[in-house]
């Protein structure tokens, strides 16, 4: 083979990848519902409030801030993650209190509800990227292969990013008993990739599917979607309100803050759990995800107002995706948390807790983690000293 020819072919395989993880476009019936959503309108699907969904001040800034040698240093682990070791021992006996949640990482989170297993955002993959060999890589494994998961009666997916709609791993659950629940448009993925039409609901906000006994609704969320540079807004993106018999429970997406938080627990809340982004945030794009902070005051929101169930915060820790130290989004719930007196599970990722039971709140990052600054404390005490900031100091040592 020539080297014009090496290059024709690793060119042909590297479109058959793109256009294949890429997904697919809505089109015929499914893109005809589309048009007829109350949240699509001129052309797109929009947002309960307004949102930049592009970084938002200088490329060049952020580009700087982003690539800076010291600052890639603080966006990963300093050494190996510690990944809870008998997730499959500990998953064999059903939840004492009906409701066990399991964090594998990420956004993904195994829910089992009233005798239900839901599994939400489920990305078993080594990059969330359209190719193998490129875009952000895992920085722990998953605690446990896709295989060995077992039954699950239900993937719901949030929206099409790669970090929350993985191929390899859909493509693996198609070939199970499983139904899929997503947003409006995300089915035209699943199909591609071998998920039958009669195994999916695919959801517009506020709308409800119910599955072996619970009941799922699409809540709003305030995000964008979207697998390629020519991102058409034609598929929704979503949060999960999850009833059962006895248990409730929220799973975020991907969120920037809104008010819509209260209405949604006024209407599905309050919850047993709540599954709240609180990584990845940026000053660049304040509007599409959640400070710690924003994360607790959306929990908060959800519960009427005042401390109630469990938070478990998720999407962060497992992929390199914002400028952030990679322990701050830990760091900074477990401060919120107490600030609120708000109950926090912080498990390592593949621990099981039950929220009705001993919580997991050990910081277990902090083994892993470089020393990080903590601006987000407020002043404390009675003649409004600031508590002393330990920016240099290790994180092995608790406050």
């Amino acid at each position: 083979m020539t080297g014009a020819d090496h290059l024709l072919s690793l060119r042909t395989k590297l479109r058959s990848m793109r256009s294949e993880s890429f997904g697919a476009d809505p089109a015929g019936a499914r893109m005809e519902r589309i048009r007829r959503s109350p949240n699509f309108e001129d052309g797109v699907f929009q947002n309960p409030v307004g949102a930049r969904t592009r970084p938002s001040g200088s490329t060049l800034e952020f580009a700087k801030v982003y690539f800076h040698k010291e600052q890639r240093a603080r966006r990963a682990p300093k050494g190996t993650v510690p990944v809870h070791g008998t997730t499959l021992a500990d998953l064999a006996a059903p939840p004492a209190s009906g409701l066990r949640l399991t964090w594998m990482g990420h956004s993904s989170v195994l829910a089992e509800i009233d005798g239900r297993r839901v599994l939400f955002d489920p990305v078993w993959g080594e990059r969330c990227s359209p190719f193998p060999f490129a875009g952000p890589k895992r920085l722990h494994p998953v605690p446990l292969p896709l295989a060995a998961l077992g039954p699950v009666d239900v993937v719901v997916i949030s929206h099409d990013h790669y970090d929350h709609l993985d191929m390899p791993t859909i493509r693996a659950l198609a070939g199970t008993d499983t139904v899929f629940a997503v947003p409006l448009g995300v089915g035209a993925h699943l199909e591609r990739w071998g998920v039958s039409p009669d195994r999916m609901h695919e959801l517009d906000w506020n709308e409800t599917a119910r599955v072996a006994g619970i009941s799922l609704t699409a809540t709003p969320a305030r995000h964008f979607c979207g697998r390629g540079l020519r991102n058409q807004q034609h598929t929704l993106w979503a949060s999960w309100a999850v009833t059962g018999p006895e248990h409730r429970i929220y799973h975020s997406g991907d969120t920037g803050y809104f008010p819509g938080f209260r209405d949604i627990g006024t209407e599905h809340g309050p919850f047993d759990a709540t599954m709240i982004q609180i990584g990845a945030y940026s000053e660049y794009w304040p509007d599409i995800h959640m400070t710690p902070a924003e994360g607790m005051r959306a929990h908060l929101d959800l519960q009427g107002g005042k401390p109630h169930g469990v938070l478990l915060p998720i999407h962060w820790g497992t992929f390199n995706l914002a400028p952030h130290a990679w322990a701050e989004p830990g760091e900074w719930t477990r401060y919120e948390a107490e600030e609120a007196g708000q109950a926090v599970a912080l498990p390592r990722p593949g621990e099981p807790f039950e929220p009705a039971a001993t919580l997991p709140t050990e910081p277990w990052w902090r083994e892993a983690s470089r020393p990080i600054a903590h601006p987000w404390r407020r002043p404390r005490g009675a003649e409004g000293v600031a508590e002393t900031s330990r920016g240099d100091m290790d994180l092995a040592g608790e406050r």
